[in-house]
């Protein structure tokens, strides 16, 4: 099974909508593994956005996700990565296809509700900055056979 790191962002918590992104994802067939409820500091955000750094939106992108807490989540199944990011729809909000998350509730791709990993890769090391000393569970649905061949 592969996995995926989802985060739910400050502007989804703000709004009350955590439960909404995570369910549509549990909807689509995808197995939560890991859960955390966590308020990211400066350390971590520079961590994790390390690829952007010396870019001009760099010190946003790290002052955003540091501003409320979010949830970390682990998702696996078959394609998780492409699931998930389907199922997230576009960065840019407005270019997002109805029926995705961004496309029914986001209008800023600053505030587009949620983060998910980009590869197989980027996935294993976004899981380690977010679930360093957290057990992500191996465990198995009795539905399982039902989503996945």
């Amino acid at each position: 099974m592969e996995r995926t790191l989802i985060l739910v962002k400050p502007d989804a918590m703000q709004r009350g909508l955590a439960f909404e992104v995570l369910g549509r994802l549990e909807r689509r067939g995808l197995r939560l593994a890991g859960l955390r409820l966590l308020q990211v500091d400066e350390a971590m955000a520079k961590r994790h956005y390390a690829e952007h750094e010396g870019k001009p939106f760099f010190a946003g992108l790290v002052d955003y996700i540091t501003s409320a807490p979010i949830i970390a989540a682990v998702f696996e199944g078959t394609g998780a990565v492409e699931a998930a990011r389907q199922t997230m729809g576009a960065t840019k909000p407005t270019a997002a296809a109805p029926g995705t998350i961004r496309g029914d509730l986001g209008l800023e791709i600053g505030r587009n509700l949620v983060h998910g990993s980009d590869s197989p890769q980027n996935a294993e090391r976004e899981i380690a900055i977010f679930f360093e000393g957290h057990p992500v569970i191996d465990w198995r649905r009795d539905t399982d056979r039902w989503v996945f061949e």
